[in-house]
């Protein structure tokens, strides 16, 4: 760990302790080592750097918007995370070429299919990305829900710590099953994926997927079935 690293890691844990009532469950379903895929509700700021103070000694790495990297604070923070820059609104093949790279060399790989921040903590319908992503590089996807996010800014602005609560699923890859992968598949093994995350939270938190997760999955394979 490099010492901009090591800076970030110190500085976050101190901030946690001051704005955080953090509680985080199922973080020993992370394996240690291995291409890692987490997905992950997206409601605000915290949960990122929660998630990668959190998995260390693991590197997680990710994609952010690039007009972020002209903050030269964020710049600092994403280049020792290592966070690849993404051209939102085009087919950035460079962007997806950098994530399969990082994931073939055994880091965990963050994304959140939703697309951008769900300031409600209701699921919004994903985009397929994600699929893209976990059908190129075959790698485990590990489902991470939290919640606490929505209210967090809110909370710090009165000077009141929030509670955020982490919940961690079960592994599981893709299995299309010889199917021909086709934009509308896409988006439904992007959905049976989001299903996974919605099941770790609240029904009311569910959104888009309530009515979803009544429904049986057809290409999600977990790592302990037969």
């Amino acid at each position: 760990m490099n010492f901009s690293l090591h800076l970030i890691t110190f500085i976050l844990r101190v901030y946690f302790r001051l704005t955080l009532r953090l509680d985080a469950r199922g973080m020993e379903k992370v394996p240690a080592q291995g291409p890692l895929i987490i997905i992950s509700n997206h409601t605000g700021q915290i949960e990122v750097p929660v998630l990668a103070t959190l998995l260390q000694p693991r590197k997680i790495t990710g994609w952010a918007k690039a007009e972020a990297f002209e903050n030269p604070f964020l710049r600092w923070v994403f280049g020792a995370w290592g966070i690849i820059p993404v051209h939102r609104g085009e087919a950035d093949i460079k962007s997806l070429k950098l994530a399969l790279r990082s994931i073939e060399k055994g880091l965990i790989f963050g994304i959140a299919p939703e697309g951008t921040r769900n300031y409600t903590g209701k699921l919004k319908r994903a985009l397929p990305g994600a699929v893209t992503l976990a059908l190129h590089s075959g790698a485990t996807i590990i489902p991470i829900a939290h919640l606490g996010g929505e209210i967090y800014l809110k909370n710090l602005k009165k000077f009141k710590r929030s509670d955020f609560h982490l919940r961690v699923g079960e592994p599981f890859t893709i299995d299309t099953k010889g199917v021909k992968v086709s934009g509308e598949l896409r988006q439904q093994i992007v959905d049976e994926i989001m299903v996974q995350l919605a099941l770790l939270l609240p029904e009311e938190y569910r959104g888009e997927y309530t009515e979803m997760c009544k429904i049986e999955t057809q290409f999600i394979k977990k790592q302990n079935a037969d």
